[in-house]
């Protein structure tokens, strides 16, 4: 036997034991996180520089339609309240996507096996796939934060209140991604749930407008869309106002991240539409 594979082999054993008395496998975890890390930035241009270009377009174009016929929002000016959530909804977006793509990409090309033969547990799965969509939602927030900053002068008032915020809408689109992964067979599945439930659930969350605007029925709806408390809470942080009490509302989307990280905690325990 090879200095390799002997290494391979004591690496293997080592693992098996710490499943077998419960530990962590902490090198295995941080293998798939650095992973799912390293597979979106080795496509910044796409991954990290699109969705600053397309916040930038969202605001310009409403800035140049509404221009100064739009009036103040909650007491700022209209590019102002639109700035948070366009920042959270950006990351939602490349937090699903990222997680997602990640699981349907390995089916597509037949090595799932080289993510499920290793000695990981189902919750070490569950957190190296969201270690990937997490890093690449703060990247774009940071991104994003930096350019309106330099472009409009508009700096977090509560930066630590968005960044929990950043991270929980990270988490939770991480964990839909997961489990719609798991889902789907091909990219087209994801594509649809991307056009017809993440798409519109993030632009019917309050993003373009406040729900003192909108019909009664409307906004006990809006209420119960959790990424509304995304925006909200994402408005909070950059401009210390909100529509909704933003501890409520951070409750709100960490019950959802829990209940979506367990179910795919349990597809991924079931090997559910992943074993061939």
């Amino acid at each position: 036997m090879s200095v390799t594979e002997r290494h391979n082999a004591g690496y293997f054993h080592q693992a098996m034991g710490a499943r077998r008395f419960g530990r962590v496998n902490w090198l295995g975890l941080w293998t798939l996180a650095a992973r799912e890390t390293r597979r979106f930035l080795a496509v910044w241009q796409q991954t990290v520089g699109a969705p600053l270009v397309t916040a930038g377009l969202f605001l310009a174009v409403f800035s140049l339609a509404l221009g100064p016929t739009r009036g103040p929002v909650m007491g700022v000016p209209f590019i102002a309240f639109l700035a948070p959530g366009i920042l959270m909804m950006s990351v939602i977006q490349n937090a699903f996507a990222n997680t997602a793509s990640s699981i349907v990409g390995a089916k597509v090309m037949g090595n799932i096996v080289d993510t499920l033969m290793p000695p990981l547990s189902p919750l070490e799965l569950v957190i190296g796939f969201l270690a990937g969509g997490v890093a690449r939602g703060l990247l774009v927030a940071a991104v994003i934060v930096l350019g309106t900053g330099l472009a409009l002068g508009l700096w977090p008032t509560n930066p630590l209140w968005l960044l929990m915020i950043v991270l929980t809408g990270s988490c939770l689109l991480g964990a839909l991604g997961i489990a719609a992964g798991i889902l789907s067979a091909k990219f087209d599945q994801i594509a649809a749930v991307t056009n017809f439930i993440v798409t519109p659930l993030s632009f019917l969350s309050g993003t373009f407008y406040t729900l003192e605007a909108l019909p009664p029925l409307m906004g006990a709806i809006s209420h119960a869309n959790p990424i509304f408390y995304l925006i909200d809470g994402a408005r909070y942080g950059y401009l210390g106002t909100s529509d909704s009490n933003p501890i409520l509302g951070l409750a709100v989307t960490a019950g959802t991240t829990l209940a979506l990280s367990a179910l795919a905690w349990v597809w991924l325990r079931r090997g559910y539409r992943l074993k061939p």
